[in-house]
């Protein structure tokens, strides 16, 4: 019985403290330019990218968004064109957010077409977006240390001193923000909680797997399997290549994680184990 005991305990253990890994299956052409942001979009089956297009010399308004498909060919390079430093994207039925730089537009992907812009004030550096279930749309400001929430089109504040606010994800009503290095939850009431923290401070995207647990991303190389217990695995490092790791994509059916790698020009993609 002892032995047996022993035995549940010791499985039980094992599954707690799970290692996990992420065994790479594909990467595209180098034909994005600086791709800042990738979306798994689930009912079109398509991968949507942001392209901040931040060679020297490049325009204002040289920006874009690709569409590409689950095995990294190119459907569409400019589906989107004329943006501002494009980041951060969000869908919500047939819309499209994405996170220029002092405003969020709000993309028709059915037409093709933006269809509203919807200027942000104080904003600096525009970066990460999220969305509820009921359409409200959240985005961080890293530049002001803010994340801003827009109901029905219309911004306010909905946090301060977020120290480099980034990756968002609302989960439920709770609302998780990656600041400088932190896993930061607030709840309805905008109680912060910091779930895990140690991690690098460039933290850029974030990416619920399950219950309690998430990937992160930090844009300088580095993407983390981070748990609300407050423990992390590092899944890789690609600092030493010099490939970064921006604001991740997810397929959670298939435990696909979609990285772009910025100045690469390219997306790679993961089987999570």
């Amino acid at each position: 019985m002892k032995n047996i005991l022993t035995a549940v305990t010791l499985l039980l253990a094992s599954n707690l403290y799970a290692q996990h890994s992420l065994d790479k299956i594909w990467q595209s052409d180098t034909i994005l330019r600086t791709p800042e942001s990738v979306l798994y979009d689930a009912g079109a089956m398509i991968l949507y990218v942001s392209n901040m297009n931040s060679a020297p010399g490049s325009k204002k308004e040289s920006g874009f968004i690709s569409k590409m498909d689950l095995n990294g060919k190119m459907i569409k390079s400019a589906f989107i064109t004329g943006l501002d430093g494009p980041k951060g994207l969000g869908k919500y039925k047939n819309l499209l957010y994405v996170a220029e730089m002092t405003e969020v537009s709000v993309i028709d992907v059915d037409k093709g077409l933006v269809i509203q812009r919807i200027p942000v004030e104080g904003a600096q550096l525009l970066n990460d977006i999220t969305i509820d279930s009921r359409g409200i749309v959240y985005v961080s400001d890293t530049k002001t240390n803010k994340v801003h929430r827009i109901e029905n089109g219309i911004p306010t504040v909905y946090l301060e001193n977020m120290k480099s606010a980034n990756g968002v994800l609302a989960v439920g009503t709770d609302l998780y923000v990656l600041t400088n290095g932190s896993l930061q939850k607030a709840d309805a009431n905008k109680n912060l909680t910091t779930v895990a923290d140690g991690m690098d401070p460039s933290t850029d995207g974030i990416e619920m797997v399950k219950e309690n647990e998430f990937i992160v991303s930090c844009w300088i190389g580095i993407v983390y399997y981070v748990k609300t217990d407050g423990s992390r695995q590092v899944l890789f490092d690609t600092r030493d290549q010099k490939i970064n790791s921006a604001d991740i994509g997810y397929d959670t059916k298939n435990k696909i994680v979609y990285v772009p790698t910025f100045f690469k020009n390219s997306i790679y993609a993961y089987k999570l184990k």
